[in-house]
C-alpha cells in the first residue's frame, strides 16, 4: 500500500515537472503561453482549484523575469484599463472556482480555453475591442478568465489584434498584464497547496523550460510557434471539457 501511493506520488510529481517544462519553454520562446498550453494539463492533474493557482504563481513568476528586460515598452495608456478592470472581475471569478463542483469546474475551464484558442487562432475582429472601452472589456474578461481559469491571455490577445499591434509591442505589455492579473489572482486564490519536492520540482522546471525556450525562440519562426501553442491549447482544453462532461 505504501510502496503504491509512494509510486503514485512519484508519477504526479514526473508529470508535474513535464507540465511546467513544457509550459514555461512555450512562454520563453512566444512571450505567452504558459497557462495556456499548461492550465488544461495541471487541472486534469492535480484538480481545478490547485491548477489555476498553480498556473497564476508560474505564469506571473515568468513574466516578472520576462519583463525585466522589456518594461521600457509597457505602454501606460491602455494598461491602465486593462489591468483596473482585471482587478474588478478577479473576485468573481475566485468566487467561482469555490463554488462549482470539480467536474463542472473542469467544463467551465475546458470550455473557456477552447473557446478563446478558436476566436484567437480565427484572428477575430471585434470593434468593441478597440480604444479605452476595448482594453476595459478585455481587461475585465482576461481578470474573470484568469482568477476562475487560469487563462487571462486570449481576450488581451484579441485587443492587441484589434489595436494593431505588433509582436515586439504585444509581448512587455502582454507580460506587465500577467504580472499584475497573477499577483491579483493570487490574492484572491492563495497559494498551491504542494509539498516541498513538487515545489522544487516545478522551480527547476522553470529554469530548465526559460533555457530552452530562449534556446529555440531564435531557431523557430514565430508563426510555426504560435500554431504549436495554440494546437496544444486547444487539445488541453477539449479534454477538460471531455473529462468533466464524464464527471457529471
Amino acid at each position: 500500500m505504501t510502496q503504491g501511493w509512494a509510486s503514485d506520488a512519484l508519477l504526479t510529481n514526473a508529470l508535474l515537472t513535464v507540465i511546467v517544462l513544457l509550459g514555461s519553454s512555450v512562454q520563453w520562446l512566444t512571450g505567452m503561453g504558459f497557462a495556456l498550453v499548461a492550465v488544461p494539463a495541471l487541472v486534469l492533474l492535480i484538480g481545478p482549484a490547485e491548477g489555476v493557482v498553480l498556473a497564476n504563481c508560474a505564469a506571473g513568476a515568468i513574466s516578472v523575469v520576462g519583463l525585466a528586460g522589456g518594461w521600457r515598452r509597457v505602454r501606460p495608456g491602455p494598461m491602465v484599463p486593462l489591468c483596473a478592470a482585471a482587478a474588478c472581475t478577479v473576485p468573481a471569478g475566485s468566487w467561482l472556482t469555490r463554488r462549482l463542483p470539480a467536474p463542472v469546474l473542469l467544463l467551465v475551464m475546458g470550455g473557456l480555453v477552447t473557446v478563446a484558442v478558436l476566436l484567437v487562432m480565427r484572428g477575430t475582429r471585434v470593434p468593441a475591442l478597440r480604444g479605452a472601452r476595448g482594453a476595459v472589456a478585455a481587461g475585465a474578461v482576461g481578470g474573470f478568465m484568469n482568477s476562475a481559469a487560469g487563462v487571462g491571455g486570449p481576450p488581451i490577445s484579441l485587443y492587441a489584434l484589434n489595436a494593431g499591434w505588433t509582436v515586439r509591442e504585444f509581448v512587455p505589455n502582454a507580460q506587465f498584464y500577467s504580472v499584475v492579473v497573477n499577483a491579483f489572482s493570487i490574492a484572491a486564490n492563495g497559494v498551491p497547496h504542494l509539498g516541498n519536492p513538487q515545489w522544487a520540482s516545478v522551480v527547476a522546471a522553470m529554469a530548465v523550460g526559460a533555457v530552452i525556450g530562449r534556446t529555440l525562440a531564435g531557431r523557430i519562426p514565430d508563426r510555426h510557434a504560435r500554431r504549436l501553442v495554440l494546437l496544444l491549447a486547444l487539445t488541453g482544453g477539449v479534454t477538460a471539457v471531455g473529462k468533466g462532461m464524464w464527471g457529471l
